[in-house]
């Protein structure tokens, strides 16, 4: 096959990736073109910690401090004192803490952690925070059906039907 025409196969192929996983406007900031405001944002970060923070006691007996550390960057985010950048630089540290950690329900919290904090850069980051958070009560053996229930009732108005709609779509 000539590589033009390996060329162009990729080329289709990624033009379809893109058309289909484009994200759900839903969760774009307003000034990204999105309609997303930045109260719903605020929103959406503080109940993905709230998803996160309610797992937290499944890590185990010493909580790793760069997980506490990104909660801590998120709520400051949220207030005006910290940056997206230093958002993503704490996602990344609760990232590598799952990635260091040996059991499920440890890397599941810190997942977790890692999409909450994350929600300041990609507000969509907010459904994984709650995924990771069920998925580390199903490890823990915790019934999950009453893990979302708390979490759905957690949910603000504003953000709320966006969310549950959200998670329906996506299978979450």
């Amino acid at each position: 096959m000539a590589i033009s025409a390996i060329f162009a196969i990729v080329f289709l192929r990624s033009i379809t990736w893109c058309i289909t996983a484009m994200r759900d406007k839903r969760f774009v900031a307003q000034h990204r073109g999105g309609l997303l405001s930045k109260e719903q944002h605020y929103q959406l970060i503080e109940w993905a910690c709230d998803c996160a923070q309610h797992v937290l006691h499944l890590f185990g007996e010493k909580i790793d401090v760069r997980l506490q550390r990104a909660l801590d960057v998120a709520k400051q985010w949220k207030q005006g004192n910290a940056s997206v950048g230093d958002a993503r630089r704490a996602s990344v540290d609760a990232i590598r803490v799952a990635n260091e950690s040996s059991t499920a329900t440890a890397i599941a919290v810190a997942r977790s952690i890692g999409h909450a904090v994350a929600t300041a850069h990609m507000a969509d980051h907010s459904l994984g925070a709650a995924l990771y958070a069920l998925r580390a009560m199903e490890h823990a053996g915790e019934p999950i059906d009453r893990e979302r229930q708390w979490q759905d009732e957690q949910l603000p108005s504003e953000i709320r039907n966006v969310v549950l709609t959200a998670r329906v779509s996506r299978k979450i």
